[in-house]
């Protein structure tokens, strides 16, 4: 309280420079610059907030369609089937971030239909089970998993594989195994004849173009595996799985491997990764010009008060008092720019999906063609780690744009100050 009611000189003469003056026109004219610089720094703040938010909200959008298909960890034997799965099964959901279990069998394999060919990924699964790890039977546009039964041979497949070979429920199509047949005449492809029984949209063009189900009996048949391709476990804390997957594989007895759904997809997140470090690198770009228009600004005021610089060093302030004066008035700049960025920044985030429609309303364009892209909305992810990095930046920015001014200042001499006063 003692410093509000009686504050050192150094702060009370930094408010007032700090303060827009109105004795001189170059006085105004400082002023304005530093209004100029306070407004980039906030825009600056304001803008790598949005801007990161949506990228995070894009990321957070696709991770989740990629995973409602993916599993959060897989693990496989290295023998290329896991006829034991029932018991890995127990293990696994020993541990207590596993919230499920489920086998699977995978492979690729080619589909043909009217001389139309396409190489796809089948997996084979039990859909009684598939629902412990995945979403899958909750993006069914047509038909439904339990219509996959052992022995008849259906299959469910993505709506963009679908409209390629134009099929619906109920159509048959031919599936094509690598593995041959050894006959007198050579090595035979084996052909297998499936009907659709369902239709699945993920929200992803790469699963729902090149991913079929059926059941995991058929796919052990297709592909002549003794069981299971492996087994597909479900985490509570999806972020956590490269560390459940690490601990599951010290825990888990057999010849077994563990995958985490970011090594399946690592190129893609190393991909988004770098590519908001470069969007953070030129943005921060933005703040740091705007923070060192601050030194344009001190430069000025330095050079505008040299009398009252003098004056404050024959009273007996020191170098280092006028140094902070300065360094006050050009952090507050910082300061209250960071502050006013932030806010608009985080009251854009939180409300970017009323903005965006509105600004799409009232200029009669649409960001996102709902039939060009799958996301029709723009997605915002804000996060207050980011937040205060940004904040955290912007004032130490602000902070080393005022070391030269005020160093100048100090070093100002009183004689020479007031020789043409």
């Amino acid at each position: 309280m003692a410093f509000f009611k009686n504050p050192p000189f150094e702060w009370t003469i930094g408010l007032r420079y700090t303060r827009a003056g109105r004795r001189s026109a170059r006085n105004s004219f400082i002023s304005f610059i530093s209004l100029i610089s306070m407004a980039g720094i906030a825009l600056g703040v304001a803008a790598l907030i949005v801007v990161l938010s949506v990228m995070n909200g894009f990321q957070k959008e696709v991770r989740d369609r990629m995973l409602s298909v993916l599993s959060h960890i897989e693990v496989f034997d290295g023998s290329g089937s896991l006829p034991d799965w029932h018991a890995t099964a127990l293990q696994a959901m020993q541990h207590p971030e596993v919230r499920g279990a489920a086998p699977y069998v995978e492979g690729q394999a080619m589909v043909t239909r009217n001389e139309v060919v396409r190489g796809i990924m089948v997996r084979g699964i039990l859909p009684e089970e598939e629902a412990k790890v995945s979403s899958i039977a909750a993006q069914m546009k047509r038909g439904s998993l339990s219509a996959l039964q052992p022995g008849e041979f259906n299959i469910v497949i993505g709506i963009e594989l679908a409209r390629s070979l134009m099929l619906r429920p109920g159509d048959k199509l031919t599936l094509i195994a690598p593995q041959g047949q050894v006959t007198p005449a050579g090595v035979l492809p084996r052909l297998k004849q499936f009907t659709v029984v369902g239709i699945f949209e993920a929200g992803h063009y790469e699963f729902d173009s090149s991913l079929a189900f059926i059941h995991l009996e058929d796919g052990e048949k297709m592909f002549r595996l003794a069981g299971p391709s492996g087994l597909r476990l479900k985490v509570a804390d999806m972020q956590r799985a490269p560390q459940v997957a690490s601990e599951l594989s010290a825990s888990l007895s057999g010849d077994l491997y563990l995958r985490d759904w970011s090594q399946q997809n690592r190129n893609w997140f190393a991909a988004v990764q770098t590519e908001k470090r470069m969007m953070f690198i030129i943005l921060t770009l933005i703040i740091a010009v705007a923070a060192f228009n601050l030194v344009s600004t001190l430069v000025m005021t330095v050079t505008d008060k040299q009398a009252d610089i003098a004056i404050l060093r024959t009273l007996g302030a020191s170098p280092a008092s006028i140094m902070k004066i300065f360094i006050i008035q050009g952090a507050l700049v910082g300061l209250i720019g960071t502050a006013i960025g932030v806010s608009l920044g985080v009251l854009i985030a939180l409300n970017i999906d009323v903005i965006v429609p509105f600004i799409e309303s009232l200029f009669g364009v649409q960001f996102l063609p709902r039939d060009i892209y799958l996301i029709s909305a723009l997605p915002s992810d804000l996060r207050w780690p980011d937040v205060s990095r940004i904040g955290g930046m912007a004032i130490v920015l602000a902070f080393l744009a005022t070391l030269y001014p005020s160093w100048r200042a100090a070093r100002v001499r009183p004689a020479e100050a007031l020789r043409y006063e």
